[in-house]
């Protein structure tokens, strides 16, 4: 399985899950919720990060389940 960020994004008057550089939906919800909880459980099994787009089409967080170095380098 690839290691794909995931993205919960608008799509019409719900939400759907999209994988990095996919043009179609894995999954769509009637709730951002919904989508929230199983775009975290894709990006928690890929290793992967987590984006989600707020109502106004902005990103507003992100979450990240892959392997973080800390100290962050650079």
């Amino acid at each position: 399985m690839s290691k794909k960020n995931q993205y919960v994004v608008r799509a019409g008057n719900g939400w759907g899950v999209r994988g990095g550089g996919n043009s179609r939906l894995t999954a769509s919800y009637e709730t951002q919720a919904e989508a929230i909880q199983h775009g975290r459980q894709i990006a928690q099994n890929q290793h992967s990060e987590l984006r989600i787009q707020g109502a106004n089409a902005k990103f507003r967080e992100a979450w990240s389940y892959g392997h973080d170095p800390f100290p962050p380098e650079g």
